[in-house]
């Protein structure tokens, strides 16, 4: 059965109702990763994903459409087949605006489906947000991960009234960065503040990420 849903579900994500299946085994090899497990059983136990580049606007699009296609095969399911998504990271980091669209699919696919994140190797910059983003008390970080925060930047905006209105919308994406982290571990919103105005990169071991709520566990 759960085949049969997952067929049906990935032909309304990937706009592809028509096509035979064989068409849609070949297309399933073009998008993010999707790691199944199960054994000899088709069913798999948990459902994986992964982002292990930079964040930018074309694997935002991959990993939203997995999330989607991961979501409703598991509402589509009978309760003994529903499932998490398991999400891995690791990243440096990338653009912010990508960084708040994946972050907020990943609030609304979590009124149904819980995402276990667990980050690896590196979760840095706009990574940050999404590991802590996944739901709490099954966010995990590998004991050798490395975790970084720093202050939004941005790149070179121009005459002068173009460097000013980029400064503002600056200000205005960093208290929005601020404010998800704020709302989704134990940090408080002025000594972030603080941490992140000091212009420099922080660095956090994998004990310190679980003491500030980005992380539940050490694995």
């Amino acid at each position: 059965m759960i085949d049969d849903i997952k067929r049906r579900v990935w032909n309304i994500v990937a706009g592809k109702e028509d096509e035979k299946p064989e068409q849609e085994e070949e297309q399933d090899d073009k998008k993010v990763v999707v790691i199944e497990r199960g054994g000899g059983d088709p069913e798999p136990d948990i459902r994986t994903i992964g982002l292990f580049t930079d964040i930018s606007e074309e694997k935002i699009a991959e990993i939203v459409q997995a999330l989607l296609y991961l979501n409703e095969v598991n509402k589509l399911a009978d309760d003994d087949e529903k499932r998490p998504i398991e999400f891995y990271l690791s990243t440096y980091g990338g653009n912010a605006d990508d960084m708040f669209a994946l972050y907020d699919i990943m609030r609304m696919v979590q009124t149904t489906t819980p995402i276990h994140t667990i980050g690896v190797g590196k979760v840095m910059s706009a990574g940050v947000l999404l590991l802590a983003a996944g739901t709490k008390g099954e966010r995990r970080i590998a004991r050798n991960c490395r975790v970084m925060l720093h202050s939004v930047s941005a790149g070179p905006g121009g005459d002068l009234p173009n460097l000013v209105n980029e400064m503002e919308a600056l200000h205005e994406l960093q208290e929005m960065y601020i404010n998800c982290l704020v709302q989704e571990t134990k940090m408080m919103k002025s000594d972030l503040k603080n941490m992140l105005e000091r212009k420099v990169n922080v660095y956090l071991s994998a004990e310190k990420a679980v003491a500030l709520g980005i992380a539940d566990i050490i694995v």
